[in-house]
């Protein structure tokens, strides 16, 4: 009977029932008025700000600037970056292949400054900033642009500040790791045989001031930059950053794009900058009932399109605004795979290419990084790589702590990329493969025991310790046969391993588990403070654990509440994590307590990250648990408002996009779900969850509409086809409209009265 009851909780239950079926033209409209919304959403500073952690930042996806008053200093510094600019040495670590500094330029008033003020326009990607000095006011008008390698800096002066200075101070060009040990003293942490780079050379050369860092191992960078002058109180300087390796023709690319720049003109040059950004957002649109969930949901989006583009930088650790830390790589074990969750939902697939391009581009090395006994057919990543190459060295199991499953998590991104798309094309050819591959490496290691179940030697749950049968490593061994079958299934590909496959799915061991719910591995329990959730991995983002399994939400609970119960190394993506699982139950209450505590200690004022060195991909992964809480796709279903706090009582959004490639738009008012919009862009099965009672389904032709148990209901939308959902007697306007809010522009720095 027991068996009998799982099989009849793992499948549908279903009535074709007599639902209100109109075919009726119906339009989903919006009210928005994006340039006075995304105003709201605006970062805003009473004063200058003085470091990192405050400063405006701005980015194309291979440039960054920032902008910020060099404490105790008497000039304006903005912070150069190149997301290309690597160190080459053979010695593939984080003192031989990591991100370099470039520098900064320093803008040097003639009077002392006295205060300032600052607003980074998220809209059209720009920063004003005015300097009020003794002499005068310098206003600057700052962008990078979106498609062009270019930075232009447009200053207006005003009193006796026409004549302020402009100076280029080159970084030191030497491994950050190295520049932030040796300022702390932590000699000893320095490699004995580490070898610094030179200093660079600063030249004039047909009118252009070039500064060009010469690498030891190969390549160089130069950054070249020239000030044109309009009138005598408008000056622009324009600045472009290229790094060439092996070649050394860095200054001959630099140059032609500063003429370029000046040629095209700093108006033509902004139109072009605005016209992507404004094309950017709008792609799907959200508004919460708190203004300032709702600014950092937006912020985040912003700060996304800074820091890559599907042709650009894979998106590491900071981004294009390196500064001095411990981590100037991109980091496997958790953070690349946090950065790129939101792109799926708000719709920004194209940005998320830059991780397609990083693995399916890199197969070459990702074989490298195996131990030769096994690179005949497998594939792998380290913890730790360059954004350019993906060179990082994969430990073998029963050896060390070996972090095996790194590029199987990753593929898991992958998968949700394409699962957002339903592009066959990629699977086929690009993850079906990369994905086999990697699982492949598990396959050399299991070993059937006397229980007839097959068991993993030691191997590393990051970041805590190795154990057998690690859980980390059985999640996503168990994801990847299951979604090797699926795909092969959906290919029809006769794969020879299929059978392989099937076999470790049936007589894998079961994921370590104890009264307090999932273990770290066998005989390894959960028993110090974790930020990771690496254990955890079976529940989120996996789901392979979820609530619609027979004792789920229990194992589910057990875990978090366990995990979350021995706070001192809990950190940032500690409180995202928890808040998605949370909304994996659907506790929505709970999703926001654990996610309002990211707010606080751990975020600065403009949404950075606090932690030992800058990092930015907790604040994404934020955004990602507000989709949580709004829109969940998981599992062949698209849930409707699936976790929302009892405290959100009006909430809307439009063109969210789901697994099976799907958009939806849905409003909720007064705790209510008034309407919901979805449209099918490949025609896959539509099956959705909604908390409407007696839903009346309205569409250009009837649709058959069967009823399942929990509010779920399947409707056979094909391809381009679009349904209207709404309550039963109700007649919605099904118009998307932002929620007022009295307060606004809650991040930047305010003067404390």
């Amino acid at each position: 009977m027991n068996i009998r009851r799982k099989y009849l909780n793992c499948i549908f239950l279903f009535l074709i029932c007599s639902f209100t079926v109109d075919a009726h033209s119906t339009t989903l409209k919006q009210d928005i008025n994006w340039p006075e919304f995304m105003s709201q959403q605006d970062m805003v500073w009473e004063k200058l700000p003085e470091y990192w952690y405050e400063s405006a930042y701005l980015g194309n996806g291979k440039l960054g600037l920032m902008i910020y008053k060099a404490p105790g200093e008497n000039y304006l510094r903005l912070e150069t970056g190149n997301c290309d600019v690597h160190d080459h040495h053979t010695k593939r670590d984080v003192f031989g292949i990591p991100r370099l500094l470039t520098g900064y330029f320093a803008l040097h008033p003639r009077g002392e400054i006295i205060s300032g003020k600052m607003r980074l326009d998220l809209w059209n990607a720009e920063a004003s900033t005015d300097i009020i000095t003794t002499k005068g006011v310098i206003h600057l008008q700052t962008f990078a642009h979106a498609d062009n390698m270019i930075i232009a800096v447009k200053a207006t002066t005003e009193g006796e500040e026409h004549d302020f200075k402009w100076e280029w101070v080159a970084a030191e060009a030497n491994s950050p790791r190295y520049l932030l040990f040796r300022r702390r003293g932590q000699i000893n942490k320095i490699p004995k045989d580490y070898e610094l780079n030179p200093a660079p050379t600063i030249t004039r050369k047909e009118d252009i001031n070039l500064s060009v860092q010469k690498l030891l191992a190969g390549g160089e960078t130069t950054v070249g930059w020239k000030e044109t002058q309009s009138t005598k109180k408008e000056r622009t300087l324009w600045i472009n950053l290229t790094h060439t390796y092996p070649q050394n023709n860095s200054s001959e690319i630099c140059k032609t794009e500063i003429r370029k720049a000046i040629s095209e003109g700093y108006p033509s040059l902004q139109k072009t900058h605005r016209k992507w950004w404004n094309s950017f957002y709008p792609n799907s649109f959200i508004t919460l009932p708190e203004a300032q969930k709702e600014n950092f949901y937006w912020i985040q989006m912003y700060k996304l399109a800074s820091a890559t583009r599907g042709d650009r930088a894979l998106i590491d650790n900071t981004g294009p605004w390196l500064t001095e830390t411990p981590w100037p790589n991109a980091w496997w074990n958790l953070n690349v795979q946090l950065t790129y969750w939101a792109l799926n939902a708000s719709d920004h697939l194209d940005l998320a290419a830059s991780l397609e391009n990083a693995l399916y581009n890199h197969i070459d090395q990702l074989r490298l990084n195996i131990h030769p006994n096994y690179r005949h057919n497998s594939l792998g990543i380290g913890v730790a790589s360059n954004l350019e190459c993906m060179t990082t060295e994969v430990g073998i199991p029963g050896k060390g702590k070996a972090q095996v499953g790194l590029l199987p998590w990753a593929c898991h991104n992958l998968w949700l990329i394409y699962r957002h798309k339903m592009d066959d094309d990629i699977l086929r050819n690009k993850l079906f493969p990369l994905l086999k591959e990697s699982i492949n490496y598990y396959l050399h290691f299991l070993k059937k025991g006397e229980d007839g179940k097959f068991h993993l030697p030691a191997t590393y749950s990051p970041e805590y310790d190795s154990t057998e049968d690690c859980n980390f490593d059985l999640a996503l061994l168990r994801w990847g046969c299951q979604t090797l079958l699926e795909s092969a299934h959906r290919l029809n590909i006769q794969d020879p391993l299929a059978n392989t496959w099937k076999d470790v799915l049936y007589n894998l061991t079961p994921y370590p588990m104890d009264k307090n719910g999932l273990l770290i591995g066998k005989d390894m329990p959960y028993a110090f403070s974790h930020r990771h959730y690496s254990h955890l991995l079976a529940i989120y983002p996996l789901y392979l654990i979820n609530k619609e399994q027979p004792g789920g939400i229990e194992t589910i609970e057990k875990s978090l509440t366990f995990w979350q119960s021995k706070p001192k190394a809990l950190l940032g993506y500690s409180c995202t994590g928890a808040s998605s699982i949370s909304s994996a139950i659907g506790k929505g209450n709970d999703a926001l307590t654990y996610l309002n505590k990211l707010f606080g200690k751990f975020l600065s004022p403009t949404t950075m990250y606090r932690e030992s060195g800058p990092v930015i991909e907790t604040p994404l992964s934020g955004a990602q648990s507000i989709h949580d809480m709004l829109l969940q796709s998981w599992g062949g279903k698209i849930r409707i408002f699936p976790a929302i706090p009892d405290t959100w009582k009006d909430i809307a959004y439009s063109g969210l996009r789901t697994e099976g490639a799907f958009k939806v738009s849905a409003s909720r008012k007064q705790g209510k779900t008034q309407f919901i919009h979805i449209k099918s862009l490949a025609g896959e099965p539509c099956i959705i969850t909604t908390d409407i009672v007696n839903p009346v389904f309205k569409g250009e032709r009837d649709f058959t509409v069967q009823s399942f148990e929990s509010n779920t209901y399947r409707i056979d939308l094909k391809k381009g086809e679009e349904v209207y959902i709404s309550p039963q007697g109700e007649k919605p306007d099904f118009i998307i409209s932002p929620i007022p809010h009295t307060s606004k522009n809650h991040y930047g720095l305010k003067i404390i009265q």
